[in-house]
């Protein structure tokens, strides 16, 4: 018995199938699914970002909202920068599918490194501003200030040199047209949600930690 069409193995380990039935046929492509998951992240953290850059506008009044989606941030942001850092590897460690495809453009292989490292000096300056102790405000302030505007400079250029591939591929998990094309969609969808999920806990469990600090009293002080 057969399903209506065929497979075959392409010289980069990928399995390609022809089926006669008219339907998409759903193929094994790493490099198309692991494109896709970074894509698809990045637009949730680019919804997610804008809604904390609002914050800043107010950073008083609007501290818990802050910290709340600072803290909603972290489980996507790391699932963002482990696909890009998993992409990364293969293509260093000379994976052939990888090879073939080609590296991205050079700026944006630079540019790479300095958004993932200000990325995480970001988050880790603010978690440890909130939850560290007073001895560090002052410190973890200068720090938290200082890379956000630097990895903001910074990310402006990655989304710029990003735009036209991540428009092209985030909605392929979600459009039922293409979903079908390149297995593993619903893993990457749970993944994402399983991030924000996270992100969910962990805000939670850290916002009411902002009226102890607020308590606390300002920086410098004793």
């Amino acid at each position: 018995m057969g399903d209506g069409g065929t497979k075959r193995v392409a010289g980069d380990g990928t399995v390609r199938g022809a089926a006669s039935s008219g339907r998409p046929t759903r193929r094994r492509d790493p490099i198309e699914a692991n494109a896709r998951l970074t894509a698809s992240t990045a637009v949730v953290l680019l919804v997610l970002l804008a809604a904390e850059g609002l914050t800043i506008l107010q950073i008083g009044p609007l501290l818990t909202p802050h910290v709340f989606i600072g803290m909603l941030l972290v489980p996507p942001v790391l699932l963002k920068v482990g696909s890009t850092v998993w992409k990364f590897a293969r293509y260093y460690l000379g994976d052939r599918a990888y090879r073939a495809k080609g590296p991205p453009l050079l700026p944006l292989r630079v540019l790479g490194p300095f958004v993932v490292i200000l990325t995480l000096t970001v988050f880790a300056s603010g978690i440890a501003l909130l939850i560290g102790p007073h001895s560090w405000r002052s410190s973890m302030l200068l720090l938290h200030k200082a890379s956000f505007v630097l990895w903001f400079g910074a990310m402006a250029l990655h989304v710029l040199g990003h735009v036209v591939d991540t428009a092209r591929l985030a909605p392929g998990d979600f459009l039922r047209r293409t979903r079908r094309q390149v297995e593993g969609a619903g893993v990457r969808q749970w993944a994402i949600a399983g991030s924000l999920a996270l992100g969910m806990v962990l805000a939670v469990a850290v916002v009411p930690r902002v009226g102890p600090w607020l308590t606390a009293g300002p920086i410098g002080h004793r």
